[in-house]
């Protein structure tokens, strides 16, 4: 007996010998590789950020011991969730100003003001999240109760989706504003010759805001980073950002301060910008990829900026408007055609898509490997579906319920044919990258998943779903939250899946979300996240 108790123990300690030292394991798990074949596992090790082995217990508990183990016991476990459009650094500001998300009246956006100004006393108070869509009274408010409230102390307040700005008078008389104006790409909306204070898109340009301090802004990064995590995201694409603030995340990851993966697009709206970012070349490192430029077509369909190929249908003879002269969309798309960057083009409009559309063909000819996306996608004319070929459509799953319950209204029967169609997008190029856009809408991803796949509110609206034949899949939605997200940004062979030689980064949810009945899908929770196999939630 003595004899095979040391024979057991010398076999042991050879046996444990050979067992090749990780970092982290994680066994007793339900994992969504979203590999090639949508394969499951059990387990996986992890080694200096990256995955060594997926597979089943056996295989991983067999082969490889730990500093560090984690039993799943049967949670589900997916990679890493990737935000293909948001504003992240626009949302990480939004937490030092006033926020007026959700108000239901015009009276509760400005009680809002004056309980924040009490709290903050600034001398410039800015915010942003106001909607008059979900007001009673659906018109764009007037600058007479902002100017009574505050006489004296500017005001300028974006609406939700960053295409109108409500400003005071005081504001105009510190912007140098003395009457109405007209501004290509924009509209200074006026009442009996008189500026109401909304301005739209281009327009907002002429207001003047306070500086955005280094401190403000490495805070804002850092409460974004914070939030994003909580919600299981490891990579957004921050659409639309300038060399300053590329250039500060960049020095706050070096430093170990910012984490988060940022694919960043550049703000194309400066010809500085481009021809900087053109000859300097693609800037690439584990946490920010430099190589694409968000440029905008149009505005929004919420503040009828959107651009349309015929009138709206609540408001005569409007068509909204592109931002730029077609001729310069050409200049642009062919200065960035002639390099190695991607083109990203922020499209509402059935118009607005048709020109950019038509621009990239024109430029990108039968090249097939672009990446070139339209942003949003979001009205598009039956005959333009087929151009999305060679055009990858990045859209938000929670447009189309956000604007569900008046964008019939706004554009017609018609044209709500070829409106939020995320199933023939994908249909038409094969891959759909998937975003929120936020702060436009809220960070979670989980509503995400729910607009995507159900296609309705949290009250359960509309019974049916809405529009509910341009339905994503589950599988098809968590891929384009992950490897087609990843795609769109020339990052599928190093993140996006959960797969030997990627990333580590996974989260942990507290329900499979693949699997639970529809309408408890936005209850799903990141209970813990992961990047290069830390937890950094």
């Amino acid at each position: 007996m003595k004899k095979f108790i040391q024979f057991a123990i010398i076999t042991f300690i050879i046996y444990s010998c050979t067992k090749e030292k990780v970092d982290l394991i994680v066994v007793n798990a339900n994992i969504y590789t979203v590999n090639n074949n949508f394969d499951k596992a059990e387990a996986f090790a992890i080694k200096d950020g990256v995955f060594v082995a997926v597979g089943n217990n056996q295989q991983i508990e067999g082969k490889y011991e730990a500093t560090e183990f984690i039993d799943a016991k049967n949670q589900t476990i997916v990679p890493g969730l990737i935000d293909a459009h948001c504003h992240f650094y626009r949302m990480g500001l939004q937490q030092q100003k006033v926020s007026l998300e959700g108000t239901k009246s015009y009276d509760e956006v400005l009680q809002k003001l004056v309980d924040f100004q009490k709290e903050k006393n600034t001398t410039f108070i800015t915010g942003r999240g106001w909607d008059q869509n979900d007001w009673k009274i659906k018109k764009f408010p007037t600058k007479e109760k902002l100017d009574a409230l505050f006489p004296e102390i500017p005001v300028a307040i974006t609406r939700v989706d960053g295409h109108a700005l409500l400003v005071n008078q005081a504001a105009l008389d510190f912007s140098e504003i003395t009457a109405p104006f007209k501004v290509k790409g924009g509209e200074c909306i006026t009442k009996d010759g008189k500026l109401t204070g909304v301005l739209i898109d281009n327009a907002m340009d002429y207001i003047k805001f306070p500086k955005t301090s280094k401190k403000q802004a490495i805070q804002g990064l850092l409460d974004a980073q914070k939030i994003a995590f909580s919600y299981g995201l490891t990579t957004v694409d921050d659409a639309g950002l300038d060399r300053n603030t590329i250039e500060l995340i960049d020095s706050l990851q070096k430093i170990g301060s910012l984490k988060m993966r940022v694919y960043a697009m550049v703000s194309g709206d400066k010809q500085s910008q481009i021809d900087y970012y053109i000859n300097k070349g693609i800037i690439k490192t584990d946490r920010l990829n430099v190589r694409s430029f968000k440029v905008y077509g149009d505005g929004a369909l919420g503040s009828r900026g959107a651009a349309m190929r015929k009138p709206y249908s609540d408001r005569e003879n409007h068509f909204g408007a592109l931002i730029y002269a077609p001729k310069r969309y050409q200049e642009i798309a062919t200065q960035i055609a002639a390099s190695d960057y991607q083109m990203n083009t922020h499209a509402i409009g059935d118009s607005a898509n048709t020109w950019m559309l038509k621009t990239y063909k024109e430029v990108l000819r039968n090249d097939k490997n672009r990446r070139w996306r339209i942003e949003h996608a979001q009205i598009i004319s039956e005959e333009d579906f087929d151009k999305f070929d060679n055009i990858l459509p990045s859209v938000q799953p929670t447009h189309a319920t956000s604007d569900m319950y008046w964008a019939e209204n706004r554009i017609g029967k018609k044209r709500m044919k070829g409106a939020y169609a995320f199933k023939d997008l994908l249909n038409k190029y094969g891959k759909i990258a998937l975003g929120t856009d936020f702060p436009v809408e809220q960070v979670n991803p989980f509503l995400t998943f729910y607009a995507a796949t159900i296609r309705k509110d949290l009250d359960n609206y509309p019974e049916n779903g809405f529009q509910i034949e341009n339905a994503l899949s589950r599988e098809e939605t968590l891929k384009g939250m992950t490897i087609w997200a990843a795609y769109s940004n020339f990052e599928e062979d190093e993140k996006g899946s959960i797969e030997v030689g990627k990333f580590a980064d996974f989260i942990i949810l507290n329900q499979d979300i693949m699997t639970v009945e529809g309408n408890n899908i936005p209850k799903t929770e990141a209970e813990s996240t992961y990047l290069n196999g830390k937890k950094v939630y």
